[in-house]
């Protein structure tokens, strides 16, 4: 009785010793995916082994207990091994592993007395069927959302990158582009008044080392995998940085700001708030680009109405006669325009009295 119940205990120690090998490695990695179709093959080996050991040493007697719960252990052990061999392991040795314990299983009840009677093919089969395909229907469906889960990571992955691309067009374009002016604001101030020139080039190094900690920024939360820790998004600018903002934009050439928004973002949404901030970035970063002629520029943040309207007004000559962006403008705008769309809300871009204006809206309840 004492080898009959180490026997059906040897495949139960393959199921624990296959579980710890999983959890050690991980289902997710190689070594992880193979182990459970390994184990699945080597259980229903070690199982067909014991019932053919069973035909040829005598079978087992139903009153023996032990022997007995140690066997429906085994049977148990080899219907889990299904589930986690369809759920985590490829689909073609998955499919073999399943097929060997499905036999194992199918002749499991042979090894019995009295199991003469229904031990035909068909009886055998159909014990197997009854066992094996619902186990079966179960890795696949937990298959089915581990797949779906990994699909939606992939988005989210996808999502993240895309979102930083627009961060490094919006800051660090703007950054970048005021380096520009006063670089050649310096190339003139240069022979004619070196302090003023040393000045401009101060202002030219501080920029670059925003936009050089905005770099930085951004590849670390490349870097960081999004499900781990200090994954998540530093807190984006919003209306009160709006001001630091006009005031380097006016330092960096010589067009004036006009700038009516609240000190306070409170009662702002704060994804309506850093939309908004963006707005102004881009609009801001056009008129450098594309009207170097504008001399003054009007930057409104006000409530209307349940919404925020968010208008960048400027005097330059630049832009085409119909709406839409500017020549050699990139996709700025109309990643802003989704931005603010998926807020519920709508930008435009286009000719307003004597340049060009920007307005966005966007609600702030009912979103």
């Amino acid at each position: 009785m004492i080898g009959r119940t180490l026997a059906a205990l040897a495949v139960p120690g393959v199921a624990v010793l296959a579980l710890t090998v999983r959890r050690r490695h991980g289902p997710a990695t190689p070594a992880g995916a193979a182990s459970a179709a390994v184990t699945a093959a080597v259980a229903a080996a070690v199982s067909l082994a014991v019932t053919a050991a069973t035909a040829l040493l005598g079978r087992w007697e139903e009153a023996d207990r032990i022997p007995a719960l140690a066997a429906l252990a085994e049977l148990a052990a080899l219907i889990l091994l299904v589930v986690l061999a369809l759920r985590h392991s490829r689909r073609r040795p998955g499919s073999v592993s399943v097929a060997a314990v499905g036999l194992a299983v199918a002749l499991w009840p042979s090894r019995f007395e009295g199991a003469d009677a229904a031990a035909d093919p068909l009886t055998l089969t159909g014990f197997g069927a009854v066992l094996v395909v619902p186990a079966a229907l179960a890795g696949l469906y937990l298959r089915g959302l581990d797949d779906t889960r990994r699909r939606s990571v992939e988005t989210a992955r996808r999502a993240q990158r895309i979102e930083l691309a627009h961060d490094l067009h919006d800051f660090v374009a703007h950054d970048v582009s005021g380096m520009v002016a006063l670089a050649q604001a310096g190339t003139v101030l240069a022979a004619a008044d070196p302090v003023g020139a040393a000045a401009l080039f101060e202002r030219i190094e501080k920029a670059g080392q925003q936009a050089l900690g905005a770099l930085d920024r951004t590849v670390d939360l490349l870097r960081t995998p999004w499900d781990q820790p200090g994954a998540e998004r530093a807190p984006q600018p919003g209306l009160e940085e709006l001001a630091s903002l006009v005031d380097r934009f006016a330092s960096s050439g010589r067009t004036s700001v006009q700038l009516e928004a609240p000190e306070e973002d409170t009662g702002v949404p704060r994804e309506v708030a850093a939309t908004a901030y963006r707005v102004v970035v881009e609009a801001l970063t056009n008129v450098r680009r594309h009207a170097p002629a504008a001399r003054a520029v009007v930057v409104r943040v006000l409530r209307v109405g349940g919404g925020l309207e968010v208008t960048v007004a400027d005097d330059g000559t630049g832009g085409a006669a119909n709406p839409g962006p500017r020549r050699g403008g990139g996709s700025g705008l109309a990643g802003l325009a989704a931005r603010v769309e998926a807020l519920g809300g709508t930008l435009t871009a286009g000719r307003g009295d004597g340049g060009w204006l920007v307005t966005a809206r966007m609600p702030l309840e009912g979103r």
